[in-house]
């Protein structure tokens, strides 16, 4: 699957006048694009102030979402068309089945720090769910699934310099149930839109694929 990964990171969030957390903890330093220059990237970033049209607005929505967890066109509208006619708000169900993709729950664990890196970790075999390796980024996750890392990782310097870190760890969402004495976490519960940290309204992106 084709991955969203050309292109300045910084850049994006800036684009979308908030931050996306797609560069870890870089982000939550000094040298966050958005806080050294919280303006649209380009010549004229700063004198832009211009009001964009529905069409325009929904796009721009659907732009940031698909940034945000790393995904193309293509595998964006599969995503919805997987929950298009399920029951309940179709934009809410949207939001959970991304954040229920595979490498974005390990990046919620805490065991990458952006999305790019959460897909490689998992494209490399690092992680087993329910005992069972996976190494597909997008598969989705259900309640009572369980992901853990293999134990063959657990010996590479990477995981164990987080081990460390999530020791210490106390912020997990509240649909993971994590265990830090065995490393590895259990969705309890399905996350909402409240879950996902950054303002984005999905019902703006069935708007536009409702057209």
């Amino acid at each position: 699957m084709a991955r969203d990964l050309l292109g300045s990171k910084c850049k994006r969030c800036r684009r979308a006048q908030e931050k996306l957390f797609l560069k870890g903890d870089r982000c939550n330093s000094a040298k966050c694009a958005i806080t050294r220059r919280p303006y649209a990237p380009g010549v004229h970033g700063k004198s832009i102030s211009r009001g964009l049209s529905e069409f325009g607005k929904q796009l721009a929505m659907k732009q940031r979402i698909k940034r945000m967890y790393g995904v193309l066109e293509k595998q964006f509208r599969k995503h919805y068309e997987e929950i298009e006619n399920k029951q309940g708000v179709t934009g809410d169900l949207l939001m959970t089945r991304l954040e229920l993709r595979l490498d974005n729950v390990v990046r919620k664990m805490g065991f990458a720090q952006s999305p790019i890196q959460a897909r490689q970790l998992v494209t490399h075999g690092a992680f087993l769910v329910n005992g069972k390796k996976l190494t597909i980024p997008s598969c989705g996750m259900k309640v009572g699934d369980v992901v853990a890392i293999k134990e063959s990782k657990k010996d590479n310097a990477y995981f164990k310099l987080q081990t460390q870190t999530l020791t210490a760890k106390k912020d997990f969402p509240r649909w993971i149930q994590f265990d830090q004495s065995k490393m590895e976490g259990k969705i309890v519960a399905l996350p909402s839109r409240e879950d996902v940290g950054i303002h984005v309204d999905p019902q703006m992106v069935v708007e536009s694929y409702s057209r």
